[in-house]
């Protein structure tokens, strides 16, 4: 890629005046939505430097290295997908990780305590610390076939995108960096994180961060495929399995018994009835009754049912007050089964929390965020700001300045057995990441 065709006035112009589009989404499926850009003479202050950060001949050459070796960078993408992955069994690919980052140029690599794989560059001066995480785990359980199948320009395979493309860009990354001998004044710690999709509850970026090893200052998670989109933005989440039990019995003989799955069926209504009026209003959240089970036979009064729930939201309030119509909904719904019984115990419910993962959201203004908008639009992109469900919705919740960008190209079918990924002009995306690095960690 020429970096001449980088710096033409018209694409300065438009990022000057690029408007608040609709997001476009990671590959991870989860909805994005755009969020407003602060005034130009921010945006300018940063195009600049980034501009200036891409003159410089050593950094030349590590963008275009990354064009160039693009094909190797398909290869780990292909490689890593291949290695099972599912929830809390991220073992072997953690190990192939690490060997990978030892080769790519990392100083040091360990396996923390929770099972996340690290790699540390040294800074040269060391008095900061920047993240870039891609996370290990996929949604899809032990036995699934993760082998990856090219049908033309296309490669297909559960986990191919999310986070098959992150993991193999944080590593051309890396490579990058080792290859044309570049050291950034602060350090760089590559991590790939266990745990973050579904009943994983990002464990893996809560450990880094609870481990306090050493404090955090920059995050940047990469995340599926895609240019544009710049997440600055954390869509909380909270998870419950709710489970009501009681003594059970045979659906003729002991009929007028408290029933468990009565009393669930009225706790569902009784969510609806109330969430659907409180998601009405902004900000924007969402409740989903995911899954439901239990019971013995169509003639038996089960003894035990159970459903699992997903609330959503923006905002970190409107999140715990979902909270609060869930738990008001089961709590009175056991109640009216208890007091219409005739015979037998009363009913009990349990609801166990099962995922917390906090809203929040970074400032566009913030210096981080700026960054990342103008790497995005120098390389040829339009930034669109925007909100989704990463393992950035830890450090923003904690106050470190965090960003979720695509690895590049384009993605599609999510958590489906059909997750497919084309590399259009996918080296971008390696270049972004590598150029916020920089831009953010600084060079001598």
């Amino acid at each position: 890629m020429l970096l001449s065709a980088l710096f033409r006035p018209a694409t300065l112009v438009a990022f000057l005046l690029i408007p608040s589009l609709p997001a476009e989404a990671q590959s991870s499926g989860e909805s994005i939505r755009g969020a407003s850009i602060p005034g130009d003479s921010v945006r300018s202050r940063f195009l600049a430097e980034a501009e200036t950060m891409l003159q410089r001949p050593d950094v030349q050459r590590a963008v275009q290295h990354l064009a160039s070796s693009d094909s190797a960078t398909l290869r780990h993408q292909r490689e890593l997908t291949e290695i099972p992955a599912p929830p809390f069994h991220e073992q072997a690919r953690a190990r192939e990780f690490l060997r990978r980052l030892t080769l790519a140029g990392a100083d040091t690599v360990w396996l923390d305590r929770e099972g996340n794989a690290l790699g540390l560059r040294q800074g040269t001066v060391g008095s900061r610390t920047v993240v870039i995480s891609g996370h290990l785990d996929t949604v899809f359980p032990a036995g699934t076939d993760v082998r990856v199948r090219m049908r033309g320009d296309t490669l297909r395979a559960p986990g191919i995108a999310d986070d098959g493309r992150g993991l193999a860009v944080i590593l051309a990354v890396l490579g990058a960096l080792h290859e044309v001998d570049i050291r950034t004044r602060d350090h760089l710690l590559v991590v790939g994180t266990v745990g973050e999709e579904g009943l994983g509850d990002l464990r893996g970026v809560k450990h880094l961060f609870r481990s306090g090893a050493s404090p955090i200052h920059a995050f940047l998670s990469v995340d599926g495929s895609g240019f544009h989109g710049v997440t600055n933005g954390a869509l909380g989440s909270v998870r419950y399995r709710v489970t009501v039990r009681g003594p059970g019995g045979h659906s003729w003989g002991d009929f007028g018994m408290a029933h468990p799955a009565h009393a669930l069926a009225r706790a569902v209504t009784e969510l609806d009835d109330e969430a659907r009026r409180f998601t009405a209003s902004a900000p924007p959240s969402s409740y989903s009754v995911g899954r439901m089970g239990g019971g013995r036979s169509v003639n038996a009064i089960p003894d035990e049912v159970w459903m699992e729930v997903d609330l959503r939201s923006e905002s970190q309030a409107h999140l715990m007050a979902l909270d609060s119509v869930l738990h008001r909904a089961v709590r009175g719904a056991v109640e009216e089964e208890n007091r219409t019984r005739r015979s037998g115990s009363p009913l009990e419910a349990h609801m166990d929390r099962i995922g917390l993962r906090p809203s929040g959201m970074v400032s566009p203004a913030t210096p981080f965020v700026q960054r990342a908008m103008a790497a995005t639009i120098l390389l040829g992109g339009d930034p669109v700001p925007g909100i989704s469900s990463t393992d950035a919705n830890v450090p923003i919740s904690l106050g470190v300045p965090a960003v979720t960008l695509g690895g590049g190209g384009d993605g599609g079918g999510a958590h489906s057995l059909d997750e497919w990924y084309v590399d259009r002009d996918g080296f971008r995306g390696a270049q972004r990441v590598f150029l916020l690095a920089v831009l953010e960690a600084g060079l001598p």
